[in-house]
């Protein structure tokens, strides 16, 4: 057992005179001291060291660190915010080609062009320094084609705004009521297709409608649009033509005075004439046609704003018990 009265001597035990001796260390043993001292100092100053740089953050990494977990946080945000306005876009496109472009009769817009990406595979290139790399590119991307289509529906938007106001002015012009009201007829003469010609009796094709009522009865446009022609013509007397735009065009036949004129323009259930028995006429009647782009068509099929269901129904009845027309 040692006993240390200084820095320079200590005391040993000696067990044979049962006293202690007193010791004066050599330099060597001084020296040995001092360097274990400093070992051990020097140890714990290391392991200190690393603990500091390993273990526990400077303020500057704890506030660093912070920040990044922030934005971490921040991202998986923007993310999931990001997939609901994808899930609201993707309903829009639906409605867009399933629906709108439907009504609007316009041309669907390809699933190739709506869903294309970006090119250059270097355009995420300058992230891949960031922390959290990854994340940071996989956002950027989705960004950037939300973006992309965003754009591409706005184009749809107002294409679909213009053909909206298109259609709107078009189904002014669409010849859509009958020339005659229901309340002024007689009957309906004859419909749409082959027919006994009442002079000659032999079938032929009557390419329009045939309304039986007196003399001076009101005719009315069917659409909107621009008188092309008001003067006698060869089997349908005193007539009429309108140009309504779209390829609609619509002739009245047989009539006893006109109340238009060629160039003048004309609204739907405008007075345009009035009912006679002028020209290949065998009665007091107005002879009805309506083509589109030049070809004649069934006027029966556009007379959905004035007549009921049963009232419709009545008038193809009344025209096709008519074999014989009245021009």
């Amino acid at each position: 057992m040692k006993i240390f009265t200084s820095h320079k001597a200590y005391y040993l035990y000696n067990p044979d005179t049962l006293n202690y001796d007193r010791v004066i260390p050599s330099y060597k043993d001084r020296s040995l001291i001092v360097l274990g001292h400093l070992s051990t100092g020097i140890a714990f100053g290391l392991l200190t060291f690393f603990a500091m740089m390993y273990l526990i953050d400077s303020p500057m990494e704890a506030e660093l660190r912070k920040e990044n977990k922030l934005l971490q946080t921040q991202y998986e945000i923007l993310s999931l915010r990001l997939e609901s306005a994808s899930d609201v876009l993707e309903d829009l496109q639906q409605r867009d080609e399933n629906l709108y472009r439907a009504i609007f009769q316009t041309e669907s817009i390809p699933e190739s062009v709506r869903k294309s990406g970006f090119g250059g595979s270097d355009r995420y290139e300058h992230l891949l320094e960031l922390s959290n790399s990854d994340l940071v590119i996989s956002t950027t991307q989705r960004m950037d084609m939300l973006r992309k289509q965003l754009y591409i529906q706005s184009n749809s938007l107002e294409q679909l705004i213009i053909a909206g106001k298109d259609l709107e002015e078009r189904s002014k012009c669409v010849p859509a009521i009958q020339p005659i009201s229901n309340k002024d007829l007689n009957h309906t003469a004859s419909g749409y297709g082959m027919r006994i010609d009442p002079i000659y009796r032999v079938p032929r094709m009557h390419y329009g409608m045939d309304f039986s009522a007196k003399v001076g009865t009101d005719i009315y446009a069917t659409g909107d649009g621009v008188v092309t022609y008001a003067a006698w013509r060869q089997g349908y007397g005193n007539c009429i033509m309108i140009d309504h735009g779209y390829g609609y065009e619509t002739l009245y036949g047989h009539m006893s005075k006109y109340k238009a004129r060629v160039g003048q323009k004309v609204k739907r259930g405008q007075i345009i004439g009035e009912v006679g028995n002028t020209g290949k006429s065998v009665g007091p009647h107005l002879h009805y046609e309506v083509l589109v782009n030049g070809i004649h068509h069934d006027p029966s099929k556009y007379y959905y704003m004035d007549l009921t269901p049963e009232e419709y129904d009545r008038m193809l009845q009344l025209a096709e018990n008519h074999g014989q027309v009245m021009d």
